[in-house]
């Protein structure tokens, strides 16, 4: 038979190791004489109220609770009783630079046409997307975001061919009205 220190609670288990109630470790009792009653615990009497000024008399104070103790290494405790404590906060696989890849790729083809913004989004779109690319084939486990990253190069490499064409088109251009006049 073992028995909580806590609410003297008795079990007849043998496999239980805590309360029930409270998460207490069991301890080992000896069988009692059956005609005894259970141990009573009796709570401390409240304090006196103090006295006050003249014949005014002032309620105390409540005493607040106990801060809880802390349950390091012990089972957590709910209101239904003793429950196991949930597992441990893993983080997920990291895909923030493949995310910072897309968006610096999309800006670059939808936006930095204006302003020659794309200029400088691009190529941190493919840069971030292949570092990107190298960390998942590395460590598959630990980063993620394989469809992110190549949306980024391939959008920033879109921009990048995009400048490039308008180039050669404006310098065919000049190059054939030039000769064109003489």
């Amino acid at each position: 038979m073992k028995r909580c220190p806590t609410c003297n609670r008795t079990f007849e288990e043998d496999w239980l190791a805590f309360c029930t109630q409270d998460g207490t470790t069991l301890i080992e009792e000896s069988p009692a004489r059956p005609d005894a009653p259970p141990a009573t615990i009796l709570a401390p009497p409240p304090p006196a109220p103090s006295g006050g000024f003249g014949n005014a008399q002032f309620q105390s104070q409540p005493i607040p609770p106990p801060a809880p103790p802390s349950n390091l290494g012990q089972p957590m405790m709910q209101a239904g009783g003793w429950q196991v404590p949930p597992p441990p906060m893993i983080q997920g696989p990291k895909q923030g630079i493949a995310v910072a890849s897309m968006i610096c790729g999309i800006f670059s083809v939808t936006i930095g046409w204006c302003c020659y913004l794309g200029s400088l989004s691009a190529p941190v779109a493919i840069g971030l997307g292949i570092y990107q690319l190298i960390q998942i084939k590395n460590k598959p486990d630990e980063a993620t975001g394989k469809p992110f990253a190549i949306v980024g190069v391939v959008t920033g490499s879109v921009y990048i061919l995009g400048v490039i064409m308008i180039i050669l088109i404006y310098g065919v251009a000049l190059l054939a009205g030039g000769l064109s006049n003489h």
